[in-house]
């Protein structure tokens, strides 16, 4: 089948055809360093880095862009409040540069918990502004600017189709009606390319342009490093579905008017959110919970990864504890059954912790494939492992290296399992376990749950834990 992502544009699923046959180009929104990402955020880096290794897996040579946010990022995306390095260095009472320099840093240390790779190329946005005022000069020669206030603003009024991905209609459009009215637009919907006219009181960080001095606006930085990194047109651009209203529709129509191309990008790819309570995650409203929070309750980093992988990128996902609990037991069972798995392989265990190709597994290898190839169905893609890993039926050596495989894009640190364990499990016993775990199912489905609490207790009794979660009763040693 060929590789499907669903773009935003059009709002359906579509067939990856990269502009280079075997090559794929994708930019991903970075973080705003001003502080530490939550685990929200975190929800779309482990997506752009499913993306870029099912990518890689289907064959293609990946290019993956990020930028880091080190200025311009208002604390309203429509032009309105403080900007947020400079309220942050302003709270800390230090240097905006060494408050990006240390959240950068806090950010990749939380995504290398995460097994998240690191991008093909991070680009900070205060490195590239020559690149940024390159990029309005050309929108400026083609008549889509205008200056007001001492910002230059770009005129969405000369760029019929802006909005078209957010669906939004520009004839539909009030001023005031969605946005905080700035007496400086022509229209609700013109966004800053460069303030000059800072709105607080000694911009921390300011360059010299042709407008004067001042500092880009936020959507500039995107449209100016992912062109100088991925070209004029490029494949995918990849971020929350948060941005798509407003960011990514600006950074379309700039980029766009710019260049004279389009489309710009040819699918964008937009996660869903991470809810906690039922409200969205938010750094402003000072509902969110940090990685480390997570590992200071008791949890690994990987358990978080795995919740994520359970849900599919598109879905709205609810966090809780006990979910969370839920998916290190499930982790914590996925490593025991490798552990019997390389155990029950025998002497040639530390020759199956190898890439090599499985043939006996092939059925689940495919299946596992199609998931990643139909939209990145990452809970697809980890069913199709616990289905490969419950089957006795094949050959030990052969499940093995085709798990390893499998965890070559779910990340989950499997190939740890593989020295087996003293008193690994045989075949006989693992079969005689699962028989009983069918016999409790079948008993509580009939609700006779005396039966299932004894079959529950009687394998305590013998040393086996039965852990019940969102993808099934999992067992492990006590």
């Amino acid at each position: 089948m060929a590789f499907t992502l669903y773009n935003t544009l059009g709002r359906e699923l579509q067939a990856f055809r990269p502009i280079v046959p075997g090559k794929a180009g994708f930019y991903g929104c970075g973080p705003t360093v001003y502080t530490y990402a939550h685990i929200g955020n975190l929800r779309a880096y482990v997506m752009h880095d499913v993306l870029a290794r099912s990518l890689r897996r289907a064959g293609f040579d990946v290019t993956h862009v990020m930028n880091i946010t080190d200025v311009g990022h208002l604390s309203g995306d429509n032009d309105e409040g403080e900007d947020k390095m400079v309220k942050s260095a302003g709270e800390r009472g230090q240097p905006v540069l060494e408050i990006a320099r240390f959240y950068t840093d806090a950010f990749f240390r939380d995504t290398s918990r995460m097994n998240i790779l690191r991008p093909t190329v991070v680009c900070r946005a205060t490195e590239h502004i020559d690149d940024m005022i390159a990029l309005i000069r050309r929108m400026e020669e083609k008549g889509f600017t205008y200056e007001a206030g001492g910002n230059l603003y770009f005129d969405t009024a000369r760029f019929p189709s802006y909005g078209e991905m957010a669906l939004l209609r520009l004839e539909n459009q009030k001023a005031g009606a969605r946005v905080e009215v700035d007496q400086n637009k022509r229209n609700a919907r013109d966004f800053v390319l460069w303030f000059t006219k800072s709105k607080f009181e000694n911009q921390a960080l300011v360059w010299d342009s042709p407008w004067g001095r001042g500092y880009p606006g936020w959507h500039i930085e995107c449209s100016a490093m992912s062109i100088k990194y991925l070209g004029e047109q490029f494949d995918i651009h990849a971020g929350g579905i948060d941005h798509i209203s407003v960011h990514h529709t600006n950074e379309t129509a700039q980029s766009e008017a710019a260049t004279g191309k389009s489309p710009w990008v040819r699918y964008w790819l937009h996660n869903e959110f991470l809810v906690l309570d039922k409200e969205k995650m938010s750094k402003s409203a000072g509902t969110f919970l940090t990685l480390q929070n997570l590992v200071d309750a008791g949890f690994d980093p990987l358990d978080y990864r795995y919740f994520l992988l359970g849900g599919h990128y598109r879905s709205q996902l609810q966090f809780s504890w006990e979910s969370l609990e839920g998916a290190k037991n499930a982790r914590r069972s996925l490593a025991e059954r490798v552990k019997n798995l390389a155990g029950r392989a025998g002497k040639r265990a530390e020759a199956d912790c190898t890439d090599r190709p499985a043939s006996g597994a092939g059925a689940y290898l495919e299946a596992f494939n199609a998931a990643l190839e139909n939209d990145l169905s990452t809970p697809r893609a980890l069913a199709e492992l616990w289905g490969l890993l419950r089957d006795t039926g094949v050959e030990p050596g052969e499940a093995l290296r085709a798990v390893l495989d499998m965890d070559g894009v779910l990340a989950l640190n499997l190939k740890e399992a593989c020295s087996p364990p003293a008193g690994t499990e045989d075949e006989q016993t693992i079969r005689e376990i699962e028989r009983l775990i069918g016999e409790r199912n079948a008993a509580k489905k009939a609700k006779d749950f005396g039966t299932a609490d004894s079959i529950r207790d009687g394998l305590k009794n013998k040393g086996v834990i039965l852990e019940d979660g969102p993808s099934g009763t999992h067992w492990r040693r006590a």
